[in-house]
């Protein structure tokens, strides 16, 4: 199978287990997932199959949009509830518009930290491996945007909140850094993504609906075409005579493709060979006198 699957990922599962349960329900290996989610996070996971792994870099420099459960008024090693208490000051003097303040002074973006319970890499080691084993080590702030910060209710000390942000955003360190800001600490309690690189949760499949329709037969129904995940991209049409050229992935002179071409339309295209097969995506360079493959799709 061919294409990109909207999984909805399930609490307790990392997405490495995601992709490890859907290898022995489609029988097939060559399958990548495109961004890890915490065990205990729920929601959107894009996850490719066959020549769409080429996609994953794609997908993975997206921005996603969560939907996340704050608690006020405590601080845990790991920024979340599952986590071993450091401080539980309590939220008694926070304010609603304090909180609101604190929450949107973080749009469109900062330098953030990664958490020490995280699976980002650090001299070649895994800082929660670290973190297991009782060392802290300095993490360099790395620069996020926020585009869109929401808040959807306050129940003090709860704080329901949604956030589009970029690839790289921690929200539990992001939940962390306002508790810092009004002062109390604060904790991450769900944390949901409700979307990634264009699949909604509305069309996100659990692990089980995906188990049933590859027993009915009707799982390849649900799988996105990759060239679909790349409509963004214009489309170009290659005559017959170029398809042995397309498909040895050989540059082409603009004359091969149907469409007409000009210099100022330098970037990606989709190309497909005369039969409408998709090859892949090529970019045109040279002044508009080349158009050169830059990543196969077959």
């Amino acid at each position: 199978m061919n294409g990109v699957l909207n999984v909805c990922k399930e609490k307790g599962y990392t997405s490495h287990d995601v992709v490890a349960r859907l290898r022995g329900i489609c029988h097939q290996k060559k399958i990548g997932h495109t961004g890890t989610l915490d065990p205990d996070a729920t929601g959107v996971l894009p996850v490719c199959f066959g020549n769409a792994t080429k996609l994953c870099d794609f997908l993975t420099d997206c921005f996603k949009t969560y939907e996340a459960k704050m608690l006020l008024g405590m601080e845990t090693d790991t920024y979340d509830t599952s986590g071993v208490m450091l401080t539980n000051k309590g939220a008694a003097g926070v304010k609603e518009e304090a909180v609101r303040e604190a929450v949107l002074s973080f749009l469109p973006g900062y330098d953030q930290i990664p958490p020490m319970w995280s699976a980002k890499k650090v001299g070649g080691k895994k800082l929660y491996e670290l973190a297991r084993a009782g060392i802290e080590v300095e993490r360099k702030s790395v620069p996020v945007k926020i585009t869109e910060l929401t808040i959807l209710a306050m129940d003090l000390p709860h704080v329901d909140f949604a956030v589009t942000c970029s690839k790289g955003t921690y929200i539990r360190s992001l939940i962390h850094d306002i508790g810092e800001k009004l002062g109390c600490g604060a904790v991450m309690e769900e944390l949901k993504r409700t979307s990634a690189s264009g699949f909604a949760i509305a069309d996100a499949l659990k692990l089980d609906e995906i188990s049933d329709l590859m027993e009915e037969g009707k799982l390849e129904e649900r799988l996105i075409p990759t060239d679909k995940v790349l409509s963004a991209y214009p489309a170009l049409h290659a005559k017959e005579e170029a398809d042995r050229l397309l498909r040895n992935g050989n540059p082409l002179e603009p004359s091969f493709v149907t469409e007409s071409l000009k210099p100022e339309q330098a970037g990606l295209f989709r190309i497909y060979d005369s039969t409408g097969r998709f090859i892949g995506l090529y970019r045109l360079t040279n002044g508009g006198k080349r158009l050169k493959p830059d990543k196969m799709f077959l």
